[in-house]
């Protein structure tokens, strides 16, 4: 930082740092776990499996609460791009606001069809209610096709003209969202929502696994989403590799801050974590030789381009290129365990046709999550930190983009934030612990604590079942026992 940073760049940084963070913990919910609910339930109409007809209905509940919540810190964030960096959507929004605004549509596609998909549990034919949410994953891929499409550009802008005042002009919008990194960035997101949303679900039947419950309900909750994340982790291993050859290529500063290469040469090496200092000199970490320049370019002799080529002021700083390194190298160290669990579990399947048994498979499954999530916020922070100091690589800086609100209003803005964040966070966990409270009382209970507690345990394609009548004849609640149209 120098001395002509605006005071504001600090919070204004924390404040969207902090936004997207927690949004983005949701991210693959609202993306990935339509496509892994639908498959379920497609499961279960195709082989009349009530159980599993019990787990798609359950989990687009969680999707519901889930969708609720992102639009709260979806909005938030939507607002904080004009709040927070206004000389970059005065002068780009022209140019690549497309993306935001396919998000937008998508956004309230997906409520329409969330609405349509939980309203026709009562009140559709079985098939018609399942080829009605069909679209629903199409319409989380489009939000995500709009994100990406606008964060692609920022880092590889193209699809304009500039003027003699630098402003930009001739705008080709094709251009602008087709950049050069939006194939290997879209690709890669997507996967990364979908394995991630897989192992998640399937790490809260692991628990269940590993606290007793064997039944079929947690053995087939845990195998459908395990199954895709599993297919899928090799998948994205090769997409991430895609990916960082296409910053090398396209980006080869990021790349540089990623690789921590302080000096272009070729017969690189490979530092697993270490530490830059701002002399070139690099702490800690495992040297491998020369294995950078063979990743980049599959022989010793690929030139890897230094942080050095480009003046100080053009390139992230030792501490940013730190954080990036450490961010992307805790990535492929997790998507490298997954890739092991994954053949555990492949190799279980391919010799005994059944799950491993082991007690530490599952609890590696557990954590598989977890370690997914901490990926997802790595992902993130490769992306933003690497691109530093640029919010549209090479033609702007953040400190340009920044708003001239006072710091001290924004640090009051990232204390509120911070404190509704933590209040809906917590509403969201309680909710859903709450549910599965619910489901658990009426999958264990007696009869009657199942009619009570969890009328959802009905056959969801017909009437509720009558409750038992009172002495006076009459239901709880003095309403007739009957039921009109399926519902009490």
């Amino acid at each position: 930082m120098t001395n002509s940073t605006p005071a504001q760049l600090l919070p204004a940084r924390e404040l969207m740092a902090f936004t997207l963070a927690t949004h983005i913990l949701l991210v693959p919910f609202g993306v990935a776990l339509p496509f892994i609910t639908l498959l379920m339930h497609h499961r279960a109409l195709r082989r009349d499996d009530a159980v599993a007809l019990k787990l798609a209905r359950r989990w687009s509940a969680v999707m519901a609460v889930q969708f609720a919540i992102g639009i709260i810190t979806g909005t938030v964030l939507s607002f904080e791009f004009g709040l927070l960096w206004p000389g970059m959507m005065g002068r780009w929004g022209d140019v690549f606001g497309l993306g935001f605004g396919v998000e937008a549509w998508a956004f309230f596609l997906e409520a329409v069809l969330i609405a349509i998909y939980l309203y026709g549990w009562r009140r559709l034919k079985p098939w018609t209610h399942f080829w009605l949410a069909v679209p629903l994953p199409l319409a989380a891929l489009m939000g995500a096709f709009g994100i990406i499409a606008a964060n692609s550009w920022m880092n590889t802008p193209q699809g304009f003209s500039l003027d003699s005042q630098g402003k930009p002009i001739h705008v080709d919008v094709r251009q602008a969202i087709f950049t050069p990194m939006f194939g290997p960035e879209y690709w890669h997101f997507v996967v990364a929502m979908l394995l991630t949303a897989g192992y998640v679900v399937a790490g809260v039947y692991a628990v269940g696994w590993l606290r007793g419950r064997r039944d079929r309900y947690h053995r087939l909750g845990f195998t459908l989403p395990f199954t895709v994340a599993a297919i899928l982790t090799p998948v994205q291993f090769m997409l991430g590799d895609s990916a960082a050859r296409a910053v090398f290529h396209k980006q080869p500063i990021k790349f540089a801050a990623t690789e921590i290469v302080w000096k272009t040469d070729t017969h690189v090496p490979e530092y697993m974590f270490g530490r830059l200092n701002s002399d070139g000199t690099i702490s800690g970490g495992l040297k491998i030789p020369q294995l950078d320049s063979i990743l980049a370019g599959f022989k010793p002799s690929t030139q890897v381009t230094g942080l050095t080529s480009v003046p100080a002021s053009d390139r992230p700083t030792a501490v940013q290129a730190t954080i990036a390194h450490w961010a992307f190298d805790i990535m492929v160290t997790i998507g490298s365990l997954l890739i092991l669990l994954a053949l555990w579990y492949a190799w279980s399947w391919w010799r005994h046709r059944d799950n491993p048994g082991s007690r530490w498979f599952y609890r590696c499954a557990a954590l598989a999550g977890l370690a997914c999530l901490v990926t997802v916020e790595c992902g993130w922070i490769t992306t933003e930190v690497g691109r530093q100091p640029w919010i549209v690589y090479q033609h702007m800086r953040v400190s340009e983009a920044v708003t001239s609100t006072r710091a001290g209003s924004l640090w009051a803005m990232l204390g509120i934030v911070v404190v509704v964040y933590v209040a809906v966070i917590g509403a969201f966990l309680a909710v859903v612990l709450k549910m599965r409270t619910r489901w658990r009382i009426a999958d264990e209970g007696s009869a009657a604590a199942r009619a009570e507690l969890s009328p959802e345990t009905d056959t969801p394609y017909g009437p509720r079942s009558e409750p038992e009548p009172t002495a006076s004849g009459a239901a709880p609640g003095g309403t007739s026992g009957r039921t009109f149209g399926g519902e009490s």
